[in-house]
């Protein structure tokens, strides 16, 4: 077995869940860390054994030692980072969103189009949980019916101290949004992942709760016109009282189905027997431990595994950039949406 050398660019709070994920794999090793402070850089080394430390992604870069490396910095800079990986011929895993301008998520698909040697992956980490997994095989086999409509509820909180600790986070320049791309994109990936993608969105965004603290959204909604013909809804705030509360319902001929935070949360088939057998295998599933913050659920070690065998073996990622892509240009298309006032097309 090959051993893969991997170093991280950005030591922040999603650098251990990276790090974590790749010290579960056999043959892996983090051999270098990288962040502009280099007392982050210092901090990470410390805390998980790595052994080399840069404050410049260039240096990092030109060690021949290195195979791989994940991107955890913030939005603004995942374009140019993991075009100049690619470039060095680095295989990349980059963090949501993979960009957050449509020009930026352009440049980045042309580097994957441009580096078919290399892997080139974007983190969606909860398409490997098992409830979701499971919803997307119920919706995909028809149990559901033709689905009619698919609606997603966010409901999470972000206080002033959270906008407030990092200069980047809630700005148009640097995040790209706030709410939609850094808190909502997950389940936004899962359910337009789940229905097959995203035709078209109409959509309205305000900042409620944070005026004069952040510049962007904190509560949205679209209506959803879905590439296989169904409706829905998305829904989200970041000035909720519940601090991480995903549901997604898919309604169809059949029956209706309700999942909240990768967990059943209803169920009603016209077909009792398949419904109750549906609801026992929802039950025998069991996640792993978060190796981070549980809202970000237990997938990191398989999606990085996931990274890990595409580069040794040659298999097919489950979230290669072109389809990670996806839910940022949804995202980025109900922002042209509001500021239009006309629905807007998805693409990619």
């Amino acid at each position: 077995m090959k051993k893969i050398n991997v170093g991280i660019i950005g030591c922040g709070v999603i650098a251990p869940a990276h790090i974590k994920s790749y010290q579960m794999l056999p043959d892996v090793e983090v051999i270098s860390c990288c962040d502009l402070i280099r007392e982050k850089a210092e901090k990470r080394a410390a805390e998980f054994g790595i052994k080399k430390i840069f404050t410049s992604y260039k240096e990092m870069l030109a060690d021949k030692e290195l195979d791989a490396v994940s991107i955890c910095t913030d939005h603004e800079s995942h374009t140019l980072l993991a075009v100049e990986c690619l470039e060095a011929g680095k295989h990349v895993i980059c963090e949501k969103s993979l960009a957050s301008s449509k020009e930026n998520l352009e440049k980045m698909l042309d580097a994957e189009k441009n580096h078919p040697e290399l892997v080139f992956s974007g983190v969606f980490q909860h398409r490997f949980d098992s409830g979701y997994l499971y919803a997307k095989e119920l919706v995909n086999n028809g149990v559901l019916g033709e689905i009619l409509t698919a609606d997603l509820t966010v409901m999470c909180l972000r206080t002033n101290e959270y906008y407030n600790a990092d200069a980047w986070r809630g700005t148009w320049a640097k995040e790209g949004g706030a709410l939609l791309i850094n808190q909502a994109i997950h389940f936004i990936d899962m359910i337009s992942w789940i229905m097959g993608g995203v035709k078209s969105v109409s959509a309205e965004y305000t900042n409620l709760a944070h005026k004069g603290i952040i510049e962007c959204e904190d509560t949205a909604s679209a209506a959803v016109v879905y590439k296989n013909g169904a409706l829905g809804t998305i829904s989200a705030t970041s000035a909720s009282p519940l601090s991480w509360q995903p549901t997604m319902t898919f309604n169809g001929t059949k029956g209706s189905l309700s999942i909240r935070d990768n967990k059943l949360f209803s169920l009603q088939l016209s077909d009792r027997e398949q419904e109750e057998a549906i609801r026992q295998k929802f039950a025998e599933y069991t996640e792993e431990k978060c190796v981070s913050k549980s809202y970000y659920g237990s997938g990191h070690p398989r999606q990085l595994n996931d990274f890990i065998e595409a580069i040794r073996s040659g298999i097919p990622l489950r979230v290669p950039a072109h389809s990670a892509a996806h839910a940022p240009s949804i995202v980025l298309s109900i922002y042209d949406s509001c500021r239009s006032g006309k629905r807007v097309a998805v693409e990619h």
